[in-house]
C-alpha cells in the first residue's frame, strides 16, 4: 500500500478521472477529487502478482483501459518497488552496523574475563599443561593396575586357604593319606610317605606270620612304623606352618592394595568434580570467543553492504504496451456462463431426485416397497385438473352463469367414459382375477397418512364393482373424520355406531345411493373412544351380517399411520388396499405402514396409486382411451345411460 501512494502521488493519478473511472486517456469524463489513499486502493485492486513456480521470480501485471497508462504505471511501481526495497536494504544495514559496533566492546570484555576466570582456576587446582582428559587416563591406568594386582593376591590367597583346609584334614592315626599336590611339591613328604607305607607293609607282614605284638620282630617293626608316623606329622606341622604365614602375608598385601585402590579412585572422583567445573569454564570462554568472532565478521559484511548499496531484486523484462485488449473474451464468457448453466441445473437436477423421498411412478411403487400394483388412479381422481383446483364449465349462451361440477367420489358414475373410470374398472379386474374361485367379500381401503385419497378410491372401486352387477355396501369406519355421508347426502344420524348400541337398527343403517346397486352406511354418532369400540365383537356381528347381505363390503378407514384404526380393521377383513398418492406420500411412511399392517397378519391385496400425472412418460402403459373425451376436460352435465354392456356384465 506504501508503494501504491508513492506511485499516485508521482503520477498524480489521484487527479486523473480517466484513471479513476478506468476509461482510455481521452475518454469525456469529468473532475477527479480521490485522495491519495482511495486511488491508491483503486491501482490496488487492479494489480496482481503472482510468484512463478520453481523459481526466485514474480510476475506482476496490470489491467488498466488505457495501454500506455498501464504501461507508465506498471513501470512506475516496478521502479518505486526496487527503490524502496534499496532504501529498506541500506537502512537495515545502517542499524545493523551500528548495533553490532555497540556489542563489541561488551563482547570483548566478556572474553577476557571468562579467559582470566579459567586460567585462575588452572592455578588454583594445580593443573599443568596436561589436559584434564590425559590426567584422568593415568589415573584410571593405575586405577587398573591397583585392581589387576588386589585379584591376584585374593587369588594366591583363595590358594593358600584352600591349601591349608586340605592338610588339616589329614589324620593323625594315617598321615600317609596326603594330597597328591602336597607329595608333588615336596620331595621330603614325599620320602617319608614311602617309609611309612613302607613300615606299615612290614608290621601287617610280621602280624601275617602270627606273631604277637609282644615278638621282637613286630615291636621292632610296630617302632619303626611309629617313628616315620612322627616325622612324617612333624612335616606335615611344617608345612602348616608355612602355608599359615603365606596366608597371613598375603592377608596384609590384600589390605595395602586396597588402601592404595581407594586412594586412587578418591583422586579419580576429585578429578571428575573439577573436570565439571573446569568444563564449563573453558565452553564459556569458546562461546565468548566465537560469539566475539561472529560479531567482527558480520560487522564488516554490514559495512561492506551499506558501501556497495546492494539490491535483491532485479527487473528481468520491462513491460511493453498491448497491442491488444485481454478482456472481456466474449466468446468464453458466454461458452463458460452456458456450461456452468448446464452443470448447475444437472446438479440441481440430480439433487432434487436423490432428496426427493416421495412415490412418483408405477415402477417405484414395485420396486421401492415391494408390493403388488393393483392400478393407477391418474390426478383428476384428486381434482378435476389434476393440480388441487375445482374447474367450473359455463353452460349455454350465459357465460357469467357457473355451473358447479358433481363431487370427485362420483365422478366414475358421472362420467363412466372418462379416463378416470377406465383406471378403476381396471383395478376392479384386478382386484376380482385376484382370487377368482375365492372372492374377497370385504374389503378395507386406506391409507398411510391422510389426504391420500382414500375416500375417493373407495367411492370408484364399490362403483365400479357396483356397475359390474354385484350388491355393494360402502362402510364409513372413520369415526373421527367421517366423509361419505357428504358424498352421498345422507344423514349421519344412523350408522355403524347406531348398530352397535342397538341391534333393531342393522336394517335400517344401509342406505340406497344414487348409483344402482350401491349402499352406504354412515358412521352414525361419533363415540369418544373409536378404536375401542372396533375391538368390540358386537362390531364384528356387524360386518358379518353386512356380508351375508352384500356381495362386496367396502370399508373406508382412517391411516394408518394416525391412529390404530385401520390396524384394527385389517383384522376383520379379507384384503386390505393402501392407497398412496403419487410425488406425495415418502417411500418411508408407505414401508411403516405395511409393516404395520403385516405384524398383525392383514392380508395385503396390493397398492394403488392415486392422482398421478399420466401425461408423463413413466405412466406409457397407464394412459386410458376414454370414449369420446380426455381425462383432462369434463363431458357435458348429460347423465350416461342407465346401463351399458360395461355397468353389467363383469370386469373389463
Amino acid at each position: 500500500m506504501r508503494v501504491a501512494a508513492q506511485v499516485v502521488k508521482d503520477l498524480e493519478l489521484n487527479k486523473d478521472p480517466s484513471f479513476i473511472a478506468d476509461v482510455p486517456n481521452h475518454s469525456k469524463v469529468g473532475e477527479a477529487h480521490e485522495s491519495v489513499e482511495s486511488a491508491a486502493e483503486i491501482l490496488m485492486k487492479r494489480l496482481n502478482i503472482e510468484p512463478i513456480k520453481d523459481s526466485r521470480l514474480t510476475e506482476v501485471t496490470y489491467r488498466d483501459a488505457d495501454p500506455a497508462r498501464a504501461q507508465r504505471v506498471l513501470n512506475a511501481l516496478v521502479d518505486t518497488y526496487t527503490q524502496d526495497n534499496l532504501d529498506d536494504v541500506f537502512e537495515a544495514a545502517t542499524t545493523a552496523a551500528d548495533w553490532l559496533r555497540g556489542q563489541i566492546s561488551g563482547l570483548r570484555g566478556d572474553l577476557e574475563s571468562s579467559e582470566l576466570a579459567l586460567h585462575q582456576f588452572k592455578m588454583d587446582r594445580n593443573i599443568l599443561s596436561v589436559s584434564i582428559d590425559d590426567q584422568s587416563n593415568m589415573l584410571r591406568g593405575e586405577m587398573t593396575q591397583l585392581g589387576q594386582a588386589l585379584t591376584e593376591s585374593q587369588t594366591r590367597r583363595a590358594r593358600v586357604l584352600a591349601r591349608l583346609s586340605e592338610l588339616r584334614k589329614i589324620p593323625a592315626d594315617n598321615p600317609a593319606a596326603l594330597p597328591a599336590r602336597e607329595l608333588l611339591e615336596s620331595a621330603t613328604l614325599n620320602a617319608l610317605r614311602a617309609s611309612f607305607v613302607e613300615a606299615e607293609r612290614t608290621l601287617k607282614a610280621q602280624q601275617a606270620e602270627g606273631r604277637g605284638p609282644n615278638h621282637p620282630s613286630v615291636r621292632s617293626a610296630q617302632a619303626q612304623l611309629d617313628s616315620v608316623r612322627e616325622a612324617l606329622l612333624a612335616e606335615v606341622r611344617n608345612v602348616l606352618e608355612s602355608c599359615t604365614r603365606d596366608a597371613e602375608g598375603l592377608e596384609r598385601e590384600i589390605g595395602g592394595l586396597k588402601r592404595l585402590y581407594d586412594a586412587a579412585e578418591k583422586r579419580a572422583l576429585d578429578l571428575n568434580l573439577m573436570e565439571i567445573e573446569y568444563g564449563r569454564l573453558r565452553r564459556r570462554k569458546e562461546t565468548n570467543e566465537k560469539l566475539f568472532s561472529l560479531v567482527i565478521e558480520r560487522s564488516k559484511e554490514t559495512d561492506l553492504t551499506r558501501a556497495l548499496r546492494i539490491n535483491n531484486v532485479r527487473v528481468v523484462d520491462r513491460p511493453q504496451v498491448p497491442k491488444k485488449p485481454i478482456s472481456p473474451n466474449i466468446p468464453l464468457n458466454i461458452g463458460g456462463g452456458i456450461a456452468a448453466g448446464l452443470v448447475l441445473g444437472l446438479v440441481a437436477a440430480i439433487g432434487r431426485e436423490q432428496l426427493d423421498r416421495t412415490l412418483k411412478g408405477p415402477g417405484e411403487v414395485e420396486r421401492e416397497l415391494g408390493a403388488v400394483l393393483l392400478g393407477v388412479l391418474p390426478a383428476e381422481a384428486s381434482s378435476p385438473d389434476g393440480r388441487g383446483r375445482r374447474k367450473r364449465r359455463r353452460r349455454g349462451n350465459n357465460p357469467t352463469e357457473p355451473v358447479e361440477l358433481p363431487n370427485i367420489e362420483l365422478r366414475v358414475h358421472s362420467r363412466p367414459t372418462s379416463g378416470l373410470a377406465e383406471a378403476a374398472r381396471a383395478i376392479r379386474t384386478n382386484i376380482i382375477f385376484m382370487s377368482p374361485d375365492n372372492p374377497h367379500r370385504t374389503l378395507l381401503i386406506t391409507s398411510a397418512v391422510p389426504s391420500e385419497g382414500k375416500t375417493t378410491v373407495a367411492c370408484a372401486i364399490a362403483t365400479t364393482m357396483a356397475k359390474a352387477g354385484q350388491r355393494v355396501v360402502l362402510v364409513d369406519c372413520d369415526l373421527r373424520r367421517p366423509r361419505l355421508h357428504r358424498v352421498f347426502n345422507q344423514a349421519n344420524n344412523l350408522g355403524v355406531t347406531s348398530a352397535l348400541l342397538d341391534k333393531s337398527a342393522e336394517d335400517r343403517i344401509a342406505v340406497q345411493t344414487e348409483v344402482p346397486n350401491l349402499w352406504v352406511v354412515p358412521t352414525g354418532p361419533l363415540p369418544p373412544n373409536p378404536a375401542e369400540l372396533l375391538h368390540t365383537q358386537a362390531f364384528r356381528g356387524v360386518l358379518e351380517r353386512l356380508a351375508e347381505r352384500f356381495d362386496r363390503v367396502i370399508i373406508d378407514s382412517p391411516p394408518i399411520i394416525a391412529v390404530t384404526d385401520a390396524t384394527v380393521l385389517s383384522t376383520l377383513v379379507d384384503g386390505v388396499i393402501v392407497v398412496v398418492r403419487a410425488s406425495t406420500t415418502t417411500k418411508d411412511l408407505v414401508r411403516r405402514a405395511l409393516k404395520s399392517l403385516s405384524d398383525v397378519g392383514s392380508g395385503i391385496l396390493g397398492v394403488i396409486l392415486n392422482a398421478a400425472n399420466v401425461e408423463d412418460d413413466s405412466y406409457t402403459a397407464y394412459k386410458y382411451y376414454a370414449y369420446g373425451e380426455s381425462y383432462g376436460t369434463l363431458a357435458s352435465d348429460a347423465q350416461p345411460p342407465a346401463s351399458t354392456s360395461a355397468d353389467h356384465v363383469g370386469p373389463n
